[in-house]
């Protein structure tokens, strides 16, 4: 009776405090929702719809000139990876300020969790989360991580969380450990993917994990600029002696990779804050913070930038195809003609045959009645040559002659029909709607990312500079 009193007492006690703290993050969440959409958020919104609008949109535009353009991302990748319990769960937890990850000493993470931000809690598995990220398919072809994917998605919007996927990797091990799945693949083809790539090195004795190093040394050979190295649980390494003798260990093990050996090699020292542990150690996890926030930024720029290189792009290509079917145009015109000629010449054999039976046949009367004499007299002015060549001939070679005129005129016929033959080309409607999407893209989505730029701009930039 005594401790279910005491249960009831606490209970009491903490509960506002709770649905305080509960009310205070609704609040914050719901205002955010409402009104807080960040200006770079909005920019990279507005230019993913640019380009997947289904009616004028990039994609659409450059589809119908054999041009393939990949929608920009509306938020950027980053993924966490590390040895066995180097504190990247808990690093997600701490970023967006709810617990969605398990942390603890046991290997939680055994595959690869995307965390992203929604309208509504939830948990997608494999297939699911696949159909969220398309772009993440190319995955099923490794084998066994479908069934190691899932998606948590959760309605925070602490610090820039509404614009970062983060992408929790398996922690590495060495020895006899065996994953389900190729995690070295795997986390090398997710590096061609992920826009940043923290890397967290545990002090408790597993920072020089062989598997670790393997993989930081093989990313590093093509995306080195994507990459940074952190020193997690700084709390936990003892005293700053400790500590830093923990770093040179690991900065040796590191230099010892020739693709590693690097000048300006960086490893700034984190660690969950908690208030009830309080610690000497300098805490640099606001410096992860700033490091997202530059890759946020650095998207915008390359988004706006790709903008308008695709708008060059589709440009050129529609200006392309209209030189192609001008071209194309006056080709097919030549041909015409040189069928036209063709045509008109091998009917004319079949028709001087037929004029030279005519006249040998019918009298001049005949003909003077039916022409006129102006028109026999000339008639027989051009025939009469070809008559008297004919008439030389023998009965035999009159034939082979005729034979002869008649097989030039059917092969005069099909070389017309076969040879010139004509390529389909634009109608004046299909012109006519290329020319508008050109004026579209020069006139509506160039401006309207000139109009981006200037937004995103002002935010650091003084109206008074930005007028220069």
């Amino acid at each position: 009776m005594l401790e279910q009193f005491s249960l009831k007492v606490w209970y009491h006690l903490i509960s506002p405090k709770m649905s305080r703290k509960i009310k205070s993050r609704s609040a914050t969440n719901a205002d955010l929702l409402s009104g807080g959409v960040s200006c770079s958020e909005r920019i990279l919104r507005d230019c993913h719809q640019l380009y997947t609008d289904p009616d004028s949109g990039l994609i659409t535009m450059a589809q119908s000139v054999g041009v393939t353009l990949l929608p920009p991302r509306k938020k950027i990748t980053v993924m966490l990876m590390g040895n066995h319990s180097a504190g990247k769960s808990s690093f997600i937890n701490w970023y967006v300020e709810e617990h969605i990850q398990r942390t603890g000493v046991a290997i939680e993470t055994q595959g690869f969790s995307f965390v992203t931000s929604g309208r509504k809690r939830e948990s997608l598995t494999g297939n699911a989360t696949l159909h969220l990220y398309p772009h993440f398919k190319p995955l099923q072809d490794f084998k066994g991580v479908s069934e190691y994917l899932s998606t948590e998605i959760c309605t925070s919007r602490q610090k820039r969380f509404s614009l970062v996927t983060f992408v929790d990797s398996p922690g590495l091990v060495d020895g006899d450990m065996k994953y389900p799945f190729d995690v070295d693949q795997v986390l090398l083809w997710l590096g061609e993917l992920c826009d940043l790539i923290l890397v967290f090195f545990d002090p408790m004795g597993q920072a020089l994990c062989k598997r670790t190093l393997n993989i930081v040394e093989s990313l590093n050979g093509k995306h080195g600029d994507r990459l940074r190295f952190y020193l997690s649980k700084a709390d936990e390494a003892g005293g700053e002696s400790d500590r830093q003798r923990v770093m040179m260990q690991i900065v040796q093990e590191l230099c010892k990779r020739p693709g590693l050996n690097k000048c300006g090699f960086d490893m700034p020292t984190i660690y969950i804050p908690n208030p009830n542990k309080p610690s000497r150690c300098v805490n640099q996890i606001e410096e992860v913070c700033r490091t997202i926030e530059k890759t946020i930024n650095q998207t915008v720029q390359n988004t706006l930038n790709s903008l308008e290189k695709d708008c060059e792009l589709i440009s050129e290509a529609i200006t392309e195809t209209l030189n192609k079917d001008r071209q194309t145009t006056i080709e097919n015109r030549r041909a015409r003609c040189k069928s036209c000629f063709l045509t008109l010449l091998g009917f004319t054999v079949p028709l001087t045959l037929m004029a030279l039976v005519l006249l040998g046949t019918l009298s001049r009367e005949l003909l003077e009645a039916a022409l006129g004499h102006q028109g026999t007299e000339t008639l027989s002015l051009y025939l009469t040559p070809v008559v008297r060549i004919f008439d030389s001939l023998s009965v035999a070679q009159q034939l082979y002659g005729c034979g002869g005129l008649v097989l030039l005129s059917f092969l005069l016929l099909i070389i017309a029909r076969f040879s010139f033959s004509t390529r389909p080309n634009l109608s004046g409607k299909q012109k006519r709607q290329l020319q508008e999407k050109v004026e579209y893209v020069q006139e509506v989505v160039k401006t309207k990312k000139k109009t981006l730029y200037e937004e995103y701009l002002r935010q650091s930039v003084s109206d008074h500079d930005m007028d220069l």
